[in-house]
């Protein structure tokens, strides 16, 4: 398929992205929020007129895919997407690749804090309804129909929502780990919660933790691990947890303990065990060590009316960064039942 055009209709061109040959990038002009959403926004800065995302494009030299839904990939907290290696697996089998820099991560970070924000750091996530909106408006401009949204952890979170907030827009649902609960007993859940809403309301910018740095250590290149990505926007401790962004994400798995509706097929894929939260890297990749796989089943039924679930033993959180070989299962697991459901 032929790209209709290297401009958008707003005048943002695609350029060369950070990742080289084949890839592109654009600059997505979001509006900035208005009623509730600005009050929110207000406390947890900024509250900008507009502020942007970033979108990916990936076009292989043999062109990308025809007749096939495009995938768009959101990434997960502390994180942007860089892995190269998803979007070759992709586009091989005919699908347009694309992935998303949410507001006030990766690529789409010094907008966001040059205006006063925090990183990762949004007090609703309806803001990334917004941004996932502008992707799949971009996405169509390109001359392509249908939407694969594919989300890992907390982008499984967001795409989740998104897909029961936009049925008509979205063809299938991939899930990589999604965050579906805190990790932890139901009491220090329920105890947390009610601490986030209270500092969320009053001072969302309260810092609550920080992330341990052995998962990011165990991945990064330069600390032992396989992969190459810029350490600005996905330090190993991660950026601190804000109060009013747990909120958010709490509201989040409120609404989908309650039961989403996505009626679009959907796969979920988590890894073979719960790990320690910090450890050698070994276990750190071989195990979810930042999430908690049984929440991961125990909810995924409420995402919607055609949930299928894959368990990938060995793999890691992000099972696309997984040591071999279930990285490879992981990939085909995905492809084989696109092939199949799309």
């Amino acid at each position: 398929m032929t790209h209709r055009s290297d401009m958008d209709d707003s005048g943002d061109e695609w350029t060369e992205d950070v990742l080289g040959e084949g890839f592109t990038a654009r600059t997505l002009r979001l509006p900035g929020p208005s009623g509730a959403l600005r009050a929110r926004a207000r406390r947890g800065r900024p509250a900008q007129d507009h502020t942007e995302a970033t979108l990916v494009r990936y076009t292989p030299r043999e062109g990308p895919g025809v007749g096939r839904p495009p995938v768009l990939y959101v990434h997960g907290y502390t994180d942007y997407f860089f892995q190269r290696h998803l979007a070759e697996a992709i586009t091989e089998r005919g699908y347009p690749f694309y992935a998303i820099d949410l507001r006030a991560h990766g690529r789409s970070i010094d907008a966001w804090t040059a205006a006063g924000g925090d990183p990762n750091m949004v007090s609703s996530l309806q803001f990334y309804q917004q941004d996932l909106d502008a992707a799949a408006d971009a996405i169509a401009a390109d001359g392509h129909t249908g939407l694969v949204l594919m989300g890992h952890s907390t982008g499984g979170l967001i795409a989740s929502v998104y897909a029961h907030a936009r049925a008509h827009r979205v063809t299938a649902l991939v899930l990589n780990s999604p965050w579906f609960d805190l990790r932890g007993s139901w009491s220090d859940r329920t105890l947390v919660t009610q601490l986030v809403y209270g500092l969320g309301r009053v001072a969302p910018r309260t810092v609550l933790t920080h992330l341990g740095e052995d998962y990011g250590r165990a991945l990064h290149r330069a600390t032992g691990g396989e992969w190459e990505y810029d350490l600005r926007w996905k330090p190993h401790g991660g950026f601190p947890v804000r109060a009013g962004w747990l909120a958010a994400i709490r509201r989040g798995h409120r609404r989908l303990a309650r039961g989403l509706t996505v009626e679009c097929p959907t796969l979920v894929c988590t890894s073979g065990a719960t790990g320690p939260d910090g450890g050698a890297a070994e276990v750190m990749l071989s195990t979810d060590a930042i999430l908690d796989v049984a929440h991961m089943h125990a909810r995924a039924p409420r995402v919607g009316t055609a949930v299928d679930v894959a368990v990938i033993e060995g793999g890691a959180h992000d099972l696309a960064l997984s040591p071999r070989p279930a990285r490879e299962k992981y990939l085909t697991t995905v492809l084989d039942w696109l092939d199949a459901k799309v």
